[in-house]
């Protein structure tokens, strides 16, 4: 990993497409593992448009690599409900601008800082629909944090400052009609009607698919998961 002067962050990305493959999870883990550095710590993102596997690829390998690694979602993040309410965006819900990213930047210069003993991260419940602080504890001693969301490479905003802190950025891109066949299943498996799963999944998702689809080139690795 190359610092900059200060020595707690890595240094500006490479602009341009980073390259395309089809890839294994047991590959990626590899790919994971080469990150881990004695005496520093990594941190990895996962991003891609809703519901391209992003969660259940970071989960792979942070069990994979078995304590060396923290799953950190970007998720964490989301203004809660009330929040939406008074600004207008509930029905919005999951756009780019219904999150605290000023505050996950925070979190991730935080996780970067040797200093840190122990850094306590938010969790989103899907069960109420809202984020909880201090679920998630990542100590000093973990080497590698894998964080995963909808937007870490989108270079507005309170977002922006968000690509300089990871060390690897990851795209996935699976096949259009399998990506939209698993949001509307996880929109029905969270209590949607079938009707409702499937306008959100092709109105309000797709608006937000189109956006991140458009930061793509900023990554470092595009990647089609092999299942």
């Amino acid at each position: 990993m190359t610092s900059d002067a200060t020595g707690d962050r890595p240094a500006a990305p490479r602009h341009g497409r980073g390259e395309d493959q089809v890839a294994t999870v047991a590959e990626l883990v590899e790919r994971a593992r080469g990150l881990i550095r004695p005496g520093q710590r990594g941190i990895l993102g996962i991003t891609g448009p809703p519901g391209a596997g992003k969660s259940t690829l970071a989960e792979a390998l942070v069990a994979a690599l078995d304590g060396d690694a923290a799953l950190v979602p970007m998720d964490g993040f989301h203004l809660a409900n009330v929040e939406l309410e008074r600004l207008g965006r509930r029905d919005r819900k999951g756009a780019v601008d219904t999150f605290d990213a000023a505050g996950y930047a925070a979190l991730l210069r935080r996780l970067r800082d040797p200093e840190e003993e122990c850094v306590y991260a938010p969790v989103f419940r899907r069960e109420i629909e809202e984020p909880i602080a201090g679920a998630i504890p990542v100590p000093r001693h973990v080497p590698l944090v894998v964080t995963e969301g909808n937007y870490l490479l989108v270079d507005r905003g309170g977002w922006a400052p968000v690509r300089g802190l990871l060390d690897e950025v990851w795209f996935l891109s699976p096949p259009e009609p399998v990506r939209l066949e698993r949001l509307v299943r996880r929109h029905e498996q969270y209590g949607k009607s079938p009707e409702e799963a499937r306008a959100w999944a092709y109105g309000s998702d797709q608006r937000n698919a189109d956006l991140v689809r458009a930061t793509r080139d900023r990554a470092d690795l595009v990647v089609r998961l092999l299942e």
